[in-house]
């Protein structure tokens, strides 16, 4: 049977799954399988059927991509926040750029310059944003040391975590700590 491959911007969580999942199920779609991202149905999707999606899915916060190019952005972010947020990256067992290569089937110079084209800054800035997000998060939960976040996000030392956080918010993690309103970026807005 045929399947159809939906593209997705600004899933990044678990949660974001469920509201598209509903939005999908309204228009009397089969899904195949769904990720962040990206959602595969069976059959084929009528044009009315994806205006009507697509206007649905604005209204939830999400948009559906149909170029190419930001078919694979999306795809580049969901897979990064995937791995930051959703997963321990001490245990992942590849770097970055073999994992989006891999995953994505491109070569990862042509995934990188695209990001950088497309979105104004690296896959590396990207990632080291999504990662600092994270320790935000673990922070403000006070439920681990900093040397246990260092260790979960696959940094090489706490100087090294707290010298990039410094570098992108501008606070040491024990100064972010004490603020009584941390200030933390929506995961679709970086």
């Amino acid at each position: 049977m045929a399947t159809t491959d939906l593209f997705i911007k600004n899933m990044v969580c678990p949660r974001c799954i469920k509201v598209v999942t509903t939005a999908i199920a309204a228009e009397q779609l089969d899904i195949k399988d769904i990720q962040l991202g990206k959602v595969t149905v069976a059959g084929k999707v009528s044009e009315k059927q994806l205006q009507q999606l697509s206007a649905t899915l604005q209204k939830e916060g999400f948009l559906l991509i149909d170029d190419k190019k930001q078919q694979l952005i999306a795809g580049i972010k969901s897979i990064v926040v995937q791995a930051v947020h959703h997963s321990d990256l001490d245990e992942m067992k590849e770097n970055f750029s073999t994992l989006l290569a891999g995953k994505l089937q491109k070569d990862y110079h042509y995934l990188s310059n695209l990001f950088s084209e497309t979105e104004g800054t690296t896959i590396e800035q990207y990632i080291i944003q999504q990662k600092i997000e994270k320790v935000k998060e673990l922070l403000v939960y006070n439920e681990l040391s900093l040397s246990e976040i260092s260790y979960k996000l696959g940094y090489s030392s706490v100087a090294h975590l707290s010298a990039q956080f410094k570098k992108v918010t501008g606070l040491t993690p024990s100064k972010f700590k004490q603020l009584k309103a941390p200030e933390r970026i929506p995961l679709d807005k970086i």
